[in-house]
């Protein structure tokens, strides 16, 4: 299944393989999602096939057979609601992998408790972390589908942490994700909540049209680089479409 949200930049390449061999997945639980937890998965390995199987024709085969639709993945208790990554052929697409209402093995807990029984947890594959068309592939993902479970539960920027967050919050163990990969390309979580706030008022406001304004068309990559770098230091948002 193809989700497509209507949006001024990206269309959020959603669908559906719930790992119903997981233990989390058969515990069965459910939670109502009070907000949304970023995480990306700490190996360098973009393909969404080493976490989510069958191939379905268009994730390729995982042929170590170390996905996580299994009871105990590595032999933790680890499931997410969603990945961000490669198919096969190498496009960006987000796979819901539990139920939005179920309650994921995500983020551990804290002193507080678990984000685990509050939040909608979704993991970014991580690559070797330099790769910036990559970084902003799947930063526009997650993106879109934050804008999705926002619209989806009622929920606003506010309710967006990524998991070193909840870690000082409370309510997730000690983990690093996503803040020893976001700002190697200028980015943080800040960033990113105000960049699902601009959409989610994007599409509540106006007429319903979308106008879009470009500010250059270049043959080589890196001026475009350079191009979207000067905006986003005189605070534009921006972003690089290959025609």
């Amino acid at each position: 299944m193809t989700q497509t949200i209507k949006n001024e930049v990206i269309i959020l390449n959603l669908h559906k393989l719930i790992l119903t061999k997981n233990a989390c997945y058969k515990a069965g639980k459910t939670i109502q999602p009070k907000g949304i937890m970023v995480h990306s998965t700490g190996a360098s390995n973009p393909w969404l096939k080493r976490y989510i199987a069958p191939d379905d024709g268009i994730l390729g085969k995982n042929q170590y057979n170390n996905h996580w639709n299994q009871d105990k993945p590595g032999g933790k208790e680890v499931c997410v609601h969603a990945f961000i990554g490669k198919l096969e052929d190498g496009t960006i697409a987000t796979y819901q992998t539990l139920p939005w209402n179920y309650r994921g093995w995500h983020c551990g807990s804290g002193w507080k408790g678990s984000g685990n029984d509050t939040h909608i947890g979704f993991e970014i594959c991580e690559d070797n972390l330099t790769d910036r068309s990559y970084f902003y592939k799947v930063f526009n993902e997650a993106i879109e589908l934050c804008v999705y479970l926002c619209k989806l539960y009622n929920l606003s920027e506010e309710n967006i942490i990524c998991h070193s967050e909840g870690y000082k919050l409370g309510i997730a163990s000690n983990h690093a994700d996503v803040m020893h990969w976001f700002p190697r390309h200028g980015e943080s979580m800040d960033s990113f909540r105000a960049a699902v706030k601009a959409k989610l008022q994007a599409e509540t406001e106006g007429d319903g049209k979308y106008y879009r304004v470009q500010v250059g068309a270049f043959s080589l990559r890196s001026n475009a680089e350079k191009m979207l770098e000067n905006l986003k230091a005189a605070g534009f948002n921006g972003y690089i479409k290959y025609e």
